[in-house]
Order: C-alpha cells, then sequence, then structure tokens
C-alpha cells in the first residue's frame, strides 16, 4: 500500500480540470470503485460493532471520506478503505464507551455484555449477500467476546485476524507502535480462544443436538438437558450469564412453552432458533456445539434489536 493509502483525510482534489461533466465521470467511477468493496467493509464495520445499522453507517462515512479524498496516488484502495472504516469503527466504539453504553469493567466478568445483532438465515444454507459478514466463522459467540474487548485490542484482532491488515498499517490507526499493536492482537486473541470455541463442522450435528435440547425442554426433562450440555457451558444474554449444567438446564426448563413454538433456523451460520409469535420475534438462541454437547448458548432478547430482523428470511 502506498503511502498515501495511510493519511486520514487526504487533501480534496477531485479533478484537475474542474470541469462540471469530468467530475461527475470521475464520482460515479469512484463510486463504482467504492461499491465492489462495499461488502468487505461492512462485514469488517460488522465485526467492529456488532450492529447492522452502526455498520451500514460506518461504510457511509467511508463513502464520504473517499468522495472528498484525492484517491489518484492510493495504491491499494480496498486497503485504505479498510484502514479508514477500522478508523471510523474505533471511533464509535470510543464514543460508546464514553456515553456509558459499554461499561467494560462489568463486561469483563460477563456481565452486561451487549449482544450483537444476528445473522438469521434458513436451514437451506447462507444467503450469498450475508456470506461476507459470517465468513471465518463469525459467530455470536465470537461477537460477543469481541464486545468485552477495549476498543484498541478489537480494532487491532479483527484487522489483523480477520481482514490480514498488517501491524504497521494498524499501528497508524491506533497511533502506536506495530509492537504495541501486536501486543494488542495478542490479548484479544488469548480472551477469544478462551470465550469463543469453534463450533463442530457438520451442521447436521449441530441440528441433533439443538433438536435433542428443545425435545428435552418442552418436556421439562432436567436430566436429559444436562446429558446434552457440556459441564462447564455457558448461557449468555444482554441480561447476564449462566454457568454451569444444571444452572442452564434448569433455567431451560423455564422455556419449555417456548420450545414448542421456536423454529429451526442458522444463526450466524451455526444451528440456532428463532421463537417467534405473531409474526415477531422475540427470541434468538444460537448454539455452538462442541464434541457433540452445547458448550454456549449465546441469546438475544432486546425488544429494539429484535425487532429490525426480518424472520421471512426463515420462509426462502
Amino acid at each position: 500500500m502506498s503511502d498515501s493509502a495511510h493519511e486520514d483525510f487526504p487533501k480534496d482534489a477531485r479533478t484537475a480540470d474542474g470541469g462540471g461533466a469530468h467530475a461527475r465521470d470521475g464520482i460515479e467511477f469512484l463510486a463504482a470503485r467504492f461499491e465492489s468493496h462495499r461488502s468487505r467493509l461492512r462485514a469488517v464495520a460488522y465485526r467492529m460493532l456488532g450492529s447492522f445499522a452502526e455498520a451500514d453507517d460506518a461504510v457511509q462515512e467511508a463513502w464520504l471520506r473517499l468522495s472528498r479524498a484525492d484517491a489518484s496516488g492510493v495504491g491499494n484502495l480496498g486497503g485504505w478503505l479498510t484502514t479508514v472504516v477500522g478508523r471510523v469503527c474505533l471511533d464509535m466504539l470510543r464514543s460508546r464507551r464514553t456515553r456509558g453504553e459499554e461499561p467494560l469493567e462489568k463486561a469483563a466478568e460477563w456481565q452486561g455484555v451487549r449482544m450483537p445483532d444476528p445473522v438469521l438465515s434458513p436451514l437451506s444454507g447462507v444467503d450469498p449477500e450475508q456470506e461476507a459478514l459470517i465468513a471465518d466463522s463469525v459467530g455470536l459467540a465470537l461477537l460477543v467476546v469481541l464486545e468485552t474487548l477495549t476498543p484498541a485490542e478489537r480494532l487491532s484482532f479483527v484487522l489483523h485476524d480477520l481482514f490480514a491488515v498488517p501491524f504497521d498499517e494498524i499501528a497508524t490507526v491506533l497511533g502506536r507502535t506495530p509492537a504495541a499493536s501486536r501486543q494488542l492482537a495478542s490479548r484479544a486473541r488469548r480472551r477469544v480462544q478462551g470465550g469463543a470455541p469453534v463450533s463442530d463442522a457438520d451442521p447436521a450435528q449441530q441440528r441433533e443436538v439443538v433438536e435433542a435440547f428443545l425435545a428435552a425442554a418442552r418436556e421439562g426433562d432436567l436430566e436429559a438437558l444436562v446429558a446434552v450440555l457440556d459441564p462447564d457451558v455457558v448461557a449468555r444474554s444482554d441480561r447476564g450469564v449462566t454457568a454451569g449444567a444444571v444452572a442452564v438446564a434448569s433455567n431451560a426448563s423455564a422455556f419449555a412453552d417456548l420450545a414448542h413454538i421456536a423454529r429451526p433456523a442458522l444463526v450466524n451460520g451455526v444451528a440456532g432458533v428463532v421463537v417467534v409469535v405473531e409474526g415477531r420475534p422475540v427470541g434468538v438462541l444460537a448454539f455452538t456445539v462442541v464434541h457433540g454437547r452445547i458448550a454456549v448458548i449465546d441469546i438475544v432478547n432486546d425488544p429494539e434489536r429484535l425487532a429490525v430482523l426480518d424472520v421471512t428470511v426463515l420462509d426462502r
């Protein structure tokens, strides 16, 4: 990437001759190039923010910055845009913290974690337009852990580990040294490995385990529920956390009535369910299945987040 790719606000120089037609042609050409990178940029922003609306805002801000910039000297537009989106998201995360929306001291203990927006898909598979969002096993479990990181840790991990951005470029965004950026990513990586296990790859096996969980919940069969849960299972929601098979199974027994109307779905690419009442989602659960048992249950039950979900995708 050229040195100009690292500039935050390159000088405004749309077209040298100032001609209206040439300017329009230049903007249209630039817009077309930007659109070719949009899906990747939205994926970066979604991993950084866990929110579709905020991710779209970050991508739009990146376009505004590009449209004001002299992009002629940018050798790698995709890389330049990725770092710009990363910088925008970093500012948004810091703003959340300033407003007190992200209680990091509590999040470190899995209390009050901000649940991310889920990506819903039918059992038949993930829509091609959604693939970039959940590539690299970006399930809810990973996103929940990312919510507990500091903004700088999250940026370093997301850009380097998920998008292969070099540490010298990440350092420019953070205003730190490459070594410090590498240390931030390493710290984040350890946190992710401890809190976001990778689900078994076989979708059919995942589904079988989840169906066994639902069947036991419908019957209120505590013993059967414990049998399908990992002894150290963790159930997380924006209301808190429950840990341990017996504790989670006891709560799942109260889920019996909703289990009768839970619809199977893919949630960020792994087995999950959506509880729909009168056409509206009232809960989304994603299950991380490891070695044939449920290791993590991530639950989205915030009415505002659920209200914007399109459950008609489950019928496709």
